[in-house]
């Protein structure tokens, strides 16, 4: 593993060094809440945002308010030490607890993390046999119980892929394992709604505010308008792709399943509308 600065709790550390208790709940269970940012040029790309959703993800969880201002002071000090760093990470857990679901009543644990990372100009994704619930009790939140997006993901790669495609309960078209997507068909750019129990992206969120403004044709699906049989489209080349993300940034997809695929015209005006504005503004 290439190099990682860590900051838990106060102190800067490395990759390697012991940092929390075996006993952490975010590490028994995995109850915690997570954040990555892209970072530019020192700065952790669009942190407020970022913060806001970590601040949401915690009270759809259970868990108290972290401390922003810790977590600030956390980002600042590792970026400092780590000014090349590509990807950030920000981690907040139950802290100390059982080793069965119940929580304790310690502190919470505060990790902040920067390392290198890479950024696709593209897209290639596959289709995996597994499904996201929209009814689970931590949909739309980002936690940090991941397995399942662990086992989807590594599918894809074997499959020749940077990316699985995963549908919801209902047969719907719902989001990638670390990405939000974006269908572009019938003259229109498609994102699936939030009721498909997909992660409110950062990104996403933007590429729809950007696209907008610049009087691109760009919304929110309405429910049953992407069923998952919209990918038969896409390798057929009525549909295109794209995909968004905090340090994949917005990028066209290029294949699907092993078939090479062309980028749409208006998701090509939508990554580089995305490109442009946040060239321009590192904290929107």
């Amino acid at each position: 593993m290439q190099d990682v600065l860590v900051w838990v709790d106060g102190r800067l550390r490395g990759s390697g060094d012991e940092a929390i208790s075996a006993v952490d709940h975010g590490i028994t269970v995995g109850d915690g809440i997570f954040e990555t940012c892209g970072v530019v040029d020192g700065t952790a790309f669009a942190l407020t945002r970022h913060l806001e959703r970590l601040v949401r993800s915690a009270h759809g969880l259970g868990l108290a308010t972290p401390d922003v201002d810790l977590v600030r002071a956390g980002v600042a000090q590792v970026l400092t030490a780590a000014p090349d760093a590509a990807r950030l990470r920000i981690t907040v857990t139950a802290g100390r607890g059982p080793l069965g679901s119940a929580r304790g009543d310690g502190p919470q644990t505060v990790v902040v993390a920067a390392g290198p990372g890479s950024r696709p100009t593209a897209g290639r994704v596959a289709r995996v046999p597994w499904t996201r619930n929209e009814r689970s009790a931590v949909a739309g939140l980002k936690t940090t119980s991941y397995a399942e997006n662990v086992v989807a993901l590594a599918a894809a790669v074997r499959a020749g892929a940077d990316e699985a495609l995963l549908a919801n309960t209902a047969g719907e078209l719902c989001e990638g394992t670390g990405s939000n997507v974006f269908v572009e068909t019938g003259g229109e750019v498609l994102t699936p709604a939030l009721t498909s129990g997909c992660l409110a992206g950062i990104t996403r969120a933007l590429v729809l505010e950007w696209g907008r403004e610049a009087g691109l044709p760009v919304r929110e699906a309405e429910p049953g308008e992407l069923p998952y049989t919209v990918l038969d489209e896409v390798v057929a080349g009525s549909a295109h792709l794209a995909l968004s993300g905090s340090v994949r940034t917005a990028v066209p997809v290029v294949a699907v399943d092993g078939h090479e695929v062309s980028p749409g015209p208006l998701s090509e005006q939508l990554c580089a509308v995305y490109a442009d504005r946040a060239a321009r503004d590192l904290d929107p």
